[in-house]
């Protein structure tokens, strides 16, 4: 089911979605009428059906309150005020009930802010709470009544008074301070709170318009609907020109990249934790559009977010209650992390953030031009995050090389139980999903000793570049095991990709491997009834080749299956294959595209068959070289 009353497509101003602001409008009026069905009688909590996050129900509500009251004030700041649907006024009276008596147990009444490892998940919660307050100031905040204003600044203020997780969770207290200096309440406590956040911002800054998500490599997705969004939100609203241009640059160089990293059917990359916000992934792209720091034109922006929107809209994202589920098409288990409640999908409300910008904005007016992923096939090289970008006209995908992002936190040992599907597999794209714990990973090589498969947690990037229609990037890893002893000594896996067209050629070092030990990579998982082609022709060092399933499926397919070669492995050696993920019809065998010409403990060199150009890969010292010879 998609969202009821959305306009006729308009296919003159918006060729590629046929999407316009009014179906925006009429998108967060049909998400908003759903989700306050489940209100409480005086609406401080929505409570939508589904089972609990780890925060429990009263979290959830409060979560549905305040993830909602961003697309609300998006919607009605956008249009000057104008709130035909009367959404203020419901989200007055829920400010109201639910700061009356915080932390009972009524109806009504929010939970208190404490430590995030203390039901911390309210912290997040304040920041919607305060931004979107802070958004409609004029017709909300302005017209409550003094004691209410003097409830809800002081729940506000326990997240500047309490402990935030170690990442973007700053920035929380740092939009509360924010908005509480705006109305004339701030004081030392405020200050702080902005300075700290700002300072651990600077810290996480790699470059290359990245941010990681705390001390840690985690660069995800975080990085548009997060680190980025509220300190160059905030400067826009606060009118603060040097904070807007210091924050703006990096927004803009993000989006060089980041740009790329949405499919021609719409879809974002499907990469990192919190996927369920779905279309929340394009918030950066609308800041960008709204503050003028983006490399991109009106219409390609608008062309990226109105796909994105609408590649949700048509899939099922909504279910029969007109509910933004919990998953990513439909429902999707595996998705989702332990602090995934029912109002959680309602973060996609950042999406909306585009709204502020008028009607006569170019963003809105433009006719929409085509998306970076549309235009040609490119190959993008990100040394500062590890990442490498591959993207094919014909069909559409963009895949996403992963050499050095994961999701292991800087205090915790590196153990199996740590490896995240969402982070910890060499690929993923927007066509495809990763497969879930417990099923044969995709995209992974694992090595096998005494049976018991290595995970990938922690990753160390090597390096990452790019030539003339090709592009590297290359890591290296302790392989970690979930049972029997956790670490083998002395035993890595040194890894490179090299993307070309459509090809992949993936190139492994295995170092330290103990006797008896054995060797599988994987391809991309696709459905059986799908149009994508999922291969993997081994190249060098591989003995034997087969088909693996996965019955969990991925966030695409309810079933899935994937190719995977086979080797026995001991000491040192190298591996090479070819991988492809295309929907290209009757694409060429992969067979034919390339031959090793010599390899060697150390190198790798490999002739490709299309132009009889060479690449040479050494791993002492790490060099990828591409060129005719």
């Amino acid at each position: 089911m998609s969202i009821p009353g959305l306009p006729q497509d308009d296919r003159e101003l918006s060729p590629h979605t046929g999407y316009t602001r009014e179906h925006w409008e009429a998108a967060a009026d049909g998400l908003l009428s759903a989700a306050w069905q489940w209100a409480t009688p005086r609406g401080a909590l929505l409570d939508l059906p589904g089972r609990p996050s780890a925060s429990g129900v009263r979290s959830d509500g409060l979560e549905g309150y305040a993830r909602t009251l961003l697309a609300a004030a998006f919607r009605v700041a956008g249009a000057d005020g104008k709130d035909p649907h009367g959404w203020l006024d419901r989200y007055a009276e829920g400010l109201a009930a639910g700061t009356r008596t915080p932390g009972r147990d009524d109806a009504e009444s929010w939970p208190v802010i404490l430590d995030h490892n203390v039901q911390g998940q309210p912290m997040v919660e304040s920041a919607s709470v305060a931004l979107g307050l802070r958004l409609t100031r004029p017709w909300l905040w302005d017209r409550l009544d003094t004691d209410v204003q003097d409830r809800a600044a002081e729940w506000l203020r326990g997240a500047i008074r309490h402990v935030p997780a170690p990442n973007n969770w700053y920035l929380f207290p740092y939009t509360v301070a924010g908005f509480l200096e705006s109305v004339g309440r701030g004081d030392a406590g405020t200050a702080r709170a902005r300075e700290r956040a700002i300072g651990l911002l600077e810290t996480w800054n790699r470059g290359q318009g990245w941010y990681a998500d705390g001390d840690g490599r985690a660069f995800d997705h975080y990085n548009g609907w997060a680190l980025h969004l509220y300190p160059t939100l905030d400067a826009q609203l606060a009118g603060d020109e040097d904070q807007l241009a210091r924050h703006g640059a990096r927004l803009h160089e993000h989006l060089e990249s980041f740009g790329l990293l949405f499919g021609g059917d719409g879809a974002p990359i499907h990469f990192g934790r919190s996927l369920t916000y779905r279309f929340a992934a394009g918030a950066s792209v609308a800041l960008g559009a709204l503050t003028g720091h983006t490399p991109l034109t009106p219409g390609t922006s608008r062309r990226i977010l109105s796909g994105s929107l609408r590649y949700f809209l048509d899939r099922g994202s909504v279910g029969a209650d007109g509910l933004l589920s919990l998953g990513w098409h439909g429902p999707h288990e595996a998705t989702l992390q332990p602090y995934s409640g029912p109002a959680s999908p309602y973060w996609a409300s950042k999406a909306f953030v585009g709204l502020l910008a008028p009607a006569t904005h170019p963003l809105w007016t433009a006719t929409e031009e085509p998306a970076p992923s549309e235009s040609r096939d490119q190959v993008l090289a990100l040394p500062a995050p590890g990442l490498l970008v591959q993207s094919t006209r014909a069909d559409g995908i963009v895949r996403l090389h992963n050499h050095g992002s994961d999701h292991a936190r800087p205090h915790e040992a590196q153990t199996a139980a740590h490896e995240d599907p969402l982070y910890a597999r060499q690929a993923y794209s927007t066509r495809t999903g990763p497969t879930a714990r417990g099923n044969t990973a995709d995209n992974h090589l694992a090595v096998e000793v005494a049976g018991v498969r290595s995970a990938r947690c922690r990753i160390h990037p090597l390096g990452a570049g790019q030539g003339d229609g090709w592009g590297w990037a290359a890591s290296r890893h302790a392989p970690a095991f979930v049972s029997g002893p956790p670490m083998v000594p002395g035993l890595r896996v040194e890894s490179v990709t090299v993307a070309r067209g459509r090809h992949e050629l993936r190139v492994h070092r295995v170092v330290g491997a103990p006797h008896g030990a054995r060797v599988t990579h994987t391809g991309w998982a696709t459905g059986p009834d799908e149009s994508l082609l999922s291969a993997l022709h081994p190249l060098h060092g591989w003995s034997g080749q087969d088909e693996q399933r996965a019955p969990q499926g991925t966030a695409f397919t309810r079933w899935a299956r994937l190719p995977r070669l086979t080797a026995d492995a001991q000491g040192t050696a190298v591996y090479a294959a070819l991988a492809t993920l295309t929907a290209e019809p009757e694409p060429a065998s992969l067979a034919d595209a390339a031959t090793v010409v010599s390899a060697t403990a150390d190198t790798v060199e490999v002739r490709w068959a299309d132009d009889g150009s060479l690449t040479r890969i050494a791993f002492e010292p790490m060099t990828v070289e591409h060129g005719w010879s």
